[in-house]
């Protein structure tokens, strides 16, 4: 008697939207921001080994990257600020993994997290990769936000975390502080933030 085929492992999640997603294939049409927004809110950063009541969420991470972003690069087109904020936005589907873990999976988590990315990209109107220096401009704008991040709430020394992110122009910094807030309200900001993001792309 013949062998059938091995079962094909699932390779896609639904969505509370009600699209399912293929990870391994994902097309934009199945991308929505507010699949987006609910699961950056729910993701923890640093594992969630932080201090506070809430977990600080990639969601709220995202909305500081932009907002650094903006400051490095004060002229920057609407379309890029789009860019930063959505710089982590597979991990609504894939997590949040820390570095030394990514480091250990490999490049299959790179090649997810790539095709995740132009697909969220081109849902929303924008190239499928972000131009190197812009890119470059918003790893910046994440290694800042990672700095704050790991002396005001991962328990980071202040020469730990210039060693590990780099010294941060303080300029950069002024005014901000992390915040630790409920899922809901940093899911309503981020879904906010991109809607007015779109309307000024037009």
């Amino acid at each position: 008697m013949a062998k059938s085929a091995p079962k094909q492992a699932r390779a896609w999640q639904r969505m509370l939207s009600g699209r399912r997603l293929d990870l391994l294939d994902p097309t934009p049409m199945d991308i929505e921001i507010e699949d987006i927004a609910h699961g950056l809110a729910f993701v923890a950063r640093w594992n969630g080994q932080t201090q506070g009541d809430f977990a600080y969420s990639v969601a709220e991470h995202s909305l500081l990257v932009e907002a650094l972003f903006a400051r490095i690069v004060p002229a920057a087109e609407p379309k890029w600020k789009l860019a930063a904020l959505l710089h982590d936005a597979p991990e609504y589907v894939i997590g949040d993994m820390i570095s030394p873990v990514k480091n250990a999976v490999g490049p299959g988590y790179e090649e997810l997290d790539e095709r995740l990315t132009a697909a969220i990209h081109i849902r929303f109107g924008m190239p499928a990769k972000t131009p190197p220096l812009i890119k470059k401009q918003i790893k910046k704008a994440d290694r800042l936000s990672a700095w704050l991040e790991a002396t005001q709430i991962a328990g980071f020394s202040v020469a730990e975390s210039d060693k590990l992110f780099g010294k941060p122009d303080p300029a950069l910094l002024e005014g901000l502080s992390i915040s630790l807030r409920p899922p809901v309200e940093v899911r309503e900001d981020f879904t906010a933030r991109h809607k007015m993001l779109l309307a000024e792309i037009g």
